[in-house]
This record gives structure tokens, sequence and C-alpha cells, in this order.
């Protein structure tokens, strides 16, 4: 997919109910920051701004508005729960955050990736389920250490962050798994836009037969 192709994805009005809830979850977390920077501390609206990346990306790369939702409303929970203090005050909430957050970012990834050129995009010529598999797995565990590094960075130079060996450890597995299951719904779901027939974009139309071949 072409730069210019991946902007006119961006750009494109939503044609359905979903993709407009998946655009409304956007505003939620563009929202988000301005709410953090007038009732909570600046750090925390840099928090919410630091998950912009991963709602609008979804956009660009053209996945299905089911998964856009999906990845929007993951983000926007693990970076609220930050500045609610919930990682602190509800034991174990980290584990289904980094859980499922990791699986949603290793397979946006993995799309991306496939955008431009990198791997096969998945039900592509040349796409291979086991390729699918590891290359998510792979993404979402440097994802899952990037989470870390991030929170010794935020522990060290910025707020009183709990960060264990131990914590850190599983964190990274939860997360090593999370990738692993979002291996296997890229090896077998479709979760890109479906590409109409004489057109260079794609649409955000739901199709319910989003299963990729076997190979």
């Amino acid at each position: 997919m072409s730069r210019p192709v991946m902007i006119e994805n961006f750009l494109r009005p939503p044609r359905t109910m979903s993709a407009v809830v998946a655009d409304a979850v956007r505003l939620c977390g563009l929202l988000s920051i301005v709410v953090a920077a007038l009732w909570f501390e600046l750090t925390d609206a840099g928090i919410l701004a630091f998950a912009l990346p991963a709602l609008v990306a979804p956009r660009f790369v053209g996945v299905r508005p089911s998964f856009d939702i999906a990845c929007g409303v993951t983000v926007l929970i693990a970076a609220w729960s930050n500045v609610v203090d919930l990682y602190r005050s509800v034991p174990s909430w980290d584990i289904p955050v980094h859980l499922v957050c990791t699986g949603v970012l290793a397979a946006l990834a993995y799309i991306a990736a496939a955008r431009v050129g990198i791997v096969p995009l998945p039900g592509a010529a040349g796409f291979r389920r086991r390729t699918g598999l590891i290359v998510t797995t792979a993404f979402g565990l440097a994802f899952a250490a990037l989470w870390e590094i991030v929170e010794w960075v935020g522990k060290a130079f910025v707020d009183s962050i709990l960060v264990t060996y131990d914590d850190t450890i599983g964190d990274m597995a939860v997360g090593g798994v999370g990738a692993l299951i979002a291996g296997i719904l890229v090896a077998r779901v479709r979760l890109t836009a479906e590409r109409p027939r004489g057109t260079g974009g794609d649409v955000d139309r739901e199709d319910a037969a989003g299963v990729t071949p076997s190979r």
C-alpha cells in the first residue's frame, strides 16, 4: 500500500455505523488528553497522548471497523488505567491489560508491516499461516519488552511506578501469550477492510466471511 493510499484511507469518511463508532473512539482519545491536562496532571496527559499513534494507525492501514474499535478501546483502557491508578489499586489488573493490549498491538503491527511490503498481507498470494503466527508473536514480544522499558523509565525519571523483577517477567510472559493468540487470529481471521474490485483503497464494510484460506 502506497503512502497516498494510506492517507486516502485516513481521510475517507466513515461508511458504516461501526466505522462511525471507531472514529468516535478516536475522538474520545483526543478529548481524553484535554481532560487529563485540565483535571489531572500534565504527566497523565502525556500518557494519553502516547496512546494516540495506536488510535490513528488502524485508519491509515485500513483494518476492519470492528478491529479498529477493539484497538481503540483497549489502548484507551490501558492508558486510563495508569491515569486513575488501577494498576496499583486493583490487584492483577495489569494481567488482562497486558494480555489484550499487547495482542491487538501485535496484530496491528503485522498489518502495518504488510501494508508497506515487509510481510505478505493475510489472504494474499504468498501468505502462510505460520508467517502470520510467528511474526505477530515476535512483534508482541517486542512490544512487551518496550512496555516494561517505558515503565522503568517512568519509575526512574517521572513517577513512583511499581516495577519489580517478578512483575516485569510476568507482564512480558502474559504479553507474549496475548501476542500468540493475536498471531492465531492474524493467520485465520481477516482483520483488514474489504478491498472492492477496481479500486485502489479499502472500504470499511464488514464481511462476516472474513477468514483467510488455508495454506
